[in-house]
């Protein structure tokens, strides 16, 4: 562990508030990029030609490489030097979105954003692991709540900027506005940051890093093209067994290590491993809710991307409310009781939302939205909070890289599984008669394409089935929601560990925060 030196802590840094700007600057920019993305898919796929799948990809790529490399991102910054390895992050994801914004085609905005997950591993562990450098004890604990702020106000500033540069720019905007922000982090970092590192950290495992990387993004794609080749299709089904084999091979080699990435061992703890499975299912459904939406939003309902941002907004704002009230109702009712009423209001958000039809108007949709808000804050930070304070306080590191690893999964699998539902269905349920071939085929890529040829071809009855079609599938992913809510809140007020089990294991654990929420990251 690196210290600080006594003439630090009595004549601290006066530019430390200044290079706190800069990490708040990384913080913020990468809490907002993936609900700025979604609002943008509309628009890109309708520029860019984009099926419902390479969408898919468009925001999974960036979560498939994060959850794969954050661990060993970490211990790069550890071994290496800190503020080395979080300017080499800052540039990579610099680098991503110079690419984003010149991409003229899917392909390439794929590209760019896998590149830009490169560098959100290495800055997200690595923002936070410098800060014991900059402020003595005293400090710290308000320069984490800044840093933490400036996450979870990406939430609610990503829908608003990025409707707000699609209405009056091109969609290559939304790349662009990351590139002076971290250019300014990357500066900052050069002149205010002081190089910090831990050579005994344990060394980065090639190996597992390649398993997990490859496992998790052969899932992925099996998924994501299972609707489209089928699910039958050879290829799909060598996705799936690769997957299989791979994720396996990962979990022995960790479980045979003497300090592994993953602590797999960890998952034997029931309330670390309950409160884990919530905290993954909430990501998943949140993940995969944030990917549909504007498209409904945008595409069925007619808004523009500043409008769809707006709209999206009782749920975001339900969601911040309720993570600000979970720790108080934690401490009144317990976790378990926390944790299961969320996923219960969550269940039933989600079955409220399955009636919306295509005539459905906002308000409606605004309702059962900020429930659903609010029943994602109070299963997911007690949940969070809940896993790690079971765990014994020297593998408190080690269980949260697992939390988070897991989490990222959670959404990169919720995206792919509930965009291929949705896919399938709208697909099946298009009504493309009288069409050439070739035009339906184009029609069933996606709700824009088909009103791109629903616009050409004159036809308003393929305007009104691609609308139709669309919301039935939406309504089939938030069934699918309610009733994986649902299990889950029985499988919580069962299992979890009561009030008098979860006091009883955390006597000797340190208090822990409730993290900041970071939907999408």
């Amino acid at each position: 562990m690196v210290t600080v030196t006594a003439s630090r802590e009595t004549r601290p840094d006066p530019r430390r508030w200044w290079a706190l700007g800069a990490l708040v600057a990384s913080s913020l920019v990468l809490g907002f990029d993936t609900t700025i993305l979604n609002v943008a898919l509309p628009t890109m796929a309708r520029e860019l030609g984009a099926t419902t799948g390479q969408q898919q990809w468009m925001a999974d790529a960036y979560i498939v490489v994060f959850a794969a490399l954050m661990l060993p991102a970490g211990l790069l910054g550890d071994r290496f030097g800190r503020r080395r390895m979080l300017i080499t992050g800052l540039g990579i994801f610099l680098a991503g979105s110079l690419v984003g914004v010149l991409a003229g085609d899917v392909d390439a905005v794929i590209a760019a954003r896998a590149v830009m997950g490169v560098g959100a591993a290495l800055v997200t562990p690595l923002a936070l692991s410098v800060l014991p450098s900059l402020f003595d004890a005293d400090e710290r604990a308000k320069a984490l709540g800044i840093i933490s702020t400036a996450s979870a106000l990406g939430m609610p500033l990503g829908p608003i900027m990025g409707g707000w540069l699609l209405n009056h720019f091109w969609w290559g905007s939304v790349f662009l506005v990351n590139v002076p922000m971290a250019a300014i982090g990357i500066a900052a970092c050069v002149f205010l940051l002081p190089e910090t590192r831990d050579p005994s950290s344990p060394r980065v495992d090639t190996v597992s890093t390649a398993c997990t990387a490859a496992g998790l993004g052969a899932l992925v794609y099996a998924i994501i093209e299972g609707p489209e080749r089928g699910w039958r299709d050879p290829l799909v089904l060598a996705l799936f067994a690769a997957a299989a084999l791979l994720i396996a091979a990962l979990v022995l080699r960790e479980r045979r290590l003497e300090r592994p990435m993953l602590d797999m061992t960890l998952l034997a703890h029931r309330g670390f491993l309950l409160n884990t499975v919530a905290a993954t299912l909430v990501m998943f459904i949140l993940s995969g809710l944030l990917f549909v939406l504007p498209l409904y939003l945008q595409a069925v309902r007619g808004n523009d991307a500043f409008g769809t941002g707006i709209r999206l907004l009782p749920m975001i704002g339900g969601l911040m409310v309720a993570a600000r009230g979970a720790p108080l109702a934690s401490q009144r009712f317990g976790a378990r009781a926390t944790v299961s009423a969320g996923l219960v209001v969550l269940a039933f958000a989600a079955l409220l939302g399955s009636r919306t039809t295509a005539g459905s108007g906002f308000g409606f949709t605004a309702l059962w939205l900020s429930i659903a808000g609010a029943g994602f804050g109070f299963a997911l930070v007690p949940a969070m909070h809940g896993a790690l304070a079971t765990l014994p306080r020297d593998r408190a590191g080690s269980g949260s890289g697992l939390l988070m690893t897991l989490r990222q999964v959670g959404g990169a699998i919720g995206i792919a599984l509930l965009g291929s539902l949705l896919s399938s269905t709208f697909r099946d349920r298009l009504d493309v008669t009288g069409l050439p071939a070739r035009l339906a085929d184009t029609a069933g890529d996606s709700v824009v394409a088909a009103h791109l040829v629903a616009q050409k071809a004159g036809s308003a009855h393929l305007a009104a089935s691609a609308n139709s079609a669309y919301v039935h599938g939406m309504g089939l992913v938030l069934l699918v929601c309610a009733i994986a809510s649902l299990v889950s809140a029985l499988l919580a007020a069962v299992f979890l560990p009561g009030t008098t089990a979860a006091r009883d294991e955390t006597r000797d654990v340190p208090e822990m925060v409730a993290p900041a929420t970071d939907a999408g990251q």
